[in-house]
């Protein structure tokens, strides 16, 4: 990328009346929308921690999929895709579930 086009990039990414840009982790959302339907199934705690310690074992086992997008712009694009990452996301989330479940860091 030549300094000019970076120069862009970095302007295009700061807030600049209608030229504000988000660049999102699709899978973050991905993960987010189905994490409460999966672990109702499964027989795990569901405290905040372990919500999160599930949430971020099961993004570093899924690959990033980013997508830019202006702020506030619904990722409607991307809802066609989700369903080729459904059983991907599925079996990530089960998996930490259950290392979760194992050593669980909250107090009991």
């Amino acid at each position: 990328m030549s300094a000019d086009n970076n120069k862009k990039l970095k302007a295009d990414l700061q807030e600049d009346g209608d030229r504000v840009y988000d660049i999102r982790n699709y899978m973050e959302i991905c993960v987010s929308d189905m994490m409460d339907a999966i672990l109702k199934d499964l027989n795990c705690c569901t405290c905040e921690t372990c919500r999160y310690d599930i949430f971020a074992i099961a993004l570093n086992s899924l690959p990033p999929k980013y997508v830019v997008t202006k702020r506030g712009q619904l990722y409607t694009k991307m809802s066609t895709l989700q369903q080729q990452f459904d059983v991907d996301i599925i079996a990530a989330i089960t998996k930490a579930a259950v290392l979760v479940s194992r050593t669980p860091r909250h107090e009991k």
